[in-house]
């Protein structure tokens, strides 16, 4: 984005199906190879005031390759709540590379993330002191302080970012590109913002993919730590049952939970990335964030056992180790960067009013810090109107592919499960037992999400084979070479 060239790029000859009232640049995407096409729709932040305060929503389209491409394109909901679309243009162009043979992919940035009227909050520093990543009352006090200075920005009423109001602005996106049904693709919180655009939109929607589903009844902060904590056991499990982790962990679940319950203590460590020494307060609450990352990626998680067996021993550079190599340690990948305030404002407004009908049990590893992060941080923070219809999942009238990984921490099968049975006849949920969150980026994957969305027709579309992905195993546990035997 930071190298858009200003001459604009006409639809005619390059394969973009645009109207005649979408203007866009030619524009470098990072990770993407052709040139894209970067534009913008202007929307009011009040959608009840039209003429009031106008924010852009920014969207980028990856033009297909084929001079004798499909009509339809395929819009892309990015996660989090919070990612950018547009900063996932590398990633997103790879998993989607055979599609882009015969469909403009469109990036969206949703109001709040990225270019579309951000609402960013300081970003951690991964080479910041341990210390301040451990202190958890320092993070509820940078979001407060966040939150107050998002309020005096011209968009900075944090009410008008609901997935309600957000997929009104990709309609408005679709109808300037001139499409008159589009395919969609979501992951994570992306499939809750692609259910609310089918829901809203149904008869401008071919083909839906939604991927790690998080549905509009969810009650993210509540479901997050029972979740988490069922693939922490299935770690925990897979250990018991692998001959060489049970005789260098002997009876790690007991152990772990005794060093926990030893906690608070002071642990002398190195931080992983500058390698300085430092003396750090470990506490419960701090442990169960370290194991969260992880469990994301099945290839992460399998080296947990031997981390928290280094931590029971008082190391804890392992651990903090593997929970940094979720993020890219110290890197700044666009993936990592989401924008808190777009995050909170979703959040507070969908799933916050829920909570306290949904409350659940500590969970015994996990506890129950999470869901107490965003009690608190939405106690205070502006509430946007959600109708009682966003709740609702009607049937679907066209193709839905759900897709869950059996060892997802946020988003499992059960959700899936629920959601594509709600959905009906036109949906189809695939179950990949051994992946984590996120099953697309498996392997032959790709190769079903093309032929799922060119099928000629509906009952094909549905049929399509996914027996590739669902066998794969669960990666073995890892053990650092030279480690305890």
């Amino acid at each position: 984005m930071r190298r858009m060239r200003n001459s604009l790029w006409l639809a005619l000859g390059v394969g973009l199906a645009t109207s005649a009232h979408a203007v866009t640049t030619s524009c470098r995407l990072p990770g993407v190879e052709h040139e894209a096409l970067c534009g913008r729709v202007a929307r009011p932040l009040d959608p009840a005031q039209p003429q009031s305060t106008q924010i852009d929503v920014h969207y980028a389209v990856l033009p297909a390759l084929a001079r004798n491409k499909k009509a339809d394109p395929v819009l892309f909901f990015a996660g989090g709540p919070g990612q950018s679309a547009i900063g996932l243009a590398g990633p997103v162009a790879a998993m989607l590379n055979r599609v882009l043979n015969r469909r403009d992919v469109v990036l969206i940035d949703q109001r709040g993330t990225g270019r579309s009227a951000p609402l960013k909050c300081e970003r951690d520093d991964p080479w910041a002191p341990l210390a301040e990543a451990f202190d958890t009352q320092r993070l509820r006090a940078r979001l407060s302080a966040c939150r107050e200075a998002l309020q005096k920005l011209p968009h900075g009423d944090l009410r008008f970012y609901t997935t309600t109001i957000a997929m009104a602005d990709a309609d408005a996106v679709r109808v300037q590109l001139g499409a008159e049904r589009v395919n969609l693709v979501g992951g994570s919180y992306g499939t809750r913002a692609a259910l609310e655009y089918q829901r809203q939109f149904p008869q401008r929607v071919r083909r839906a993919v939604i991927d790690g589903v998080a549905p509009p009844d969810m009650v993210l902060p509540v479901s997050f730590p029972t979740d988490n904590q069922a693939v922490l056991d299935a770690v925990f499990a897979a250990c018991e049952q692998d001959g060489a982790c049970a005789q260098r962990h002997p009876g790690l679940r007991s152990r772990w939970r005794a060093f926990v319950a030893g906690l608070p203590r002071d642990i002398d460590t190195q931080h992983p990335l500058t390698g300085r020494s430092e003396r750090i307060t470990a506490t419960p609450e701090a442990l169960a964030n370290l194991l969260r990352g992880p469990l994301y990626a099945p290839a992460l998680a399998a080296a947990l056992p031997a981390a928290m067996e280094a931590a029971i021993g008082g190391r804890l550079e392992p651990l903090v180790g593997v929970a940094m190599a979720v993020s890219g340690g110290g890197s700044r990948r666009p993936a990592d960067d989401v924008a808190q305030g777009m995050h909170f404002s979703v959040v507070c407004a969908e799933d916050a009013p829920r909570m306290q009908g949904a409350r659940s049990a500590p969970a015994a590893d996990i506890g129950s810090s999470f869901a107490d992060l965003y009690r608190e941080v939405c106690a205070g923070w502006p509430r946007g109107e959600v109708a009682s219809a966003f709740y609702s999942l009607p049937k679907a009238a066209t193709p839905t592919l759900v897709l869950s990984g059996g060892l997802d921490p946020v988003t499992p099968p059960r959700h899936g499960e629920r959601v594509a049975q709600a959905l009906g006849a036109q949906a189809r949920h695939v179950m990949v037992p051994n992946a984590g969150h996120g099953v697309l980026g498996i392997g032959c994957m790709r190769d079903v999400l093309f032929r799922f969305i060119d099928a000629a027709d509906d009952a094909e579309a549905l049929k399509v084979d996914a027996a590739c992905v669902t066998a794969i195993p669960r990666p073995p546990m890892f053990e650092a070479p030279g480690g305890p035997r």
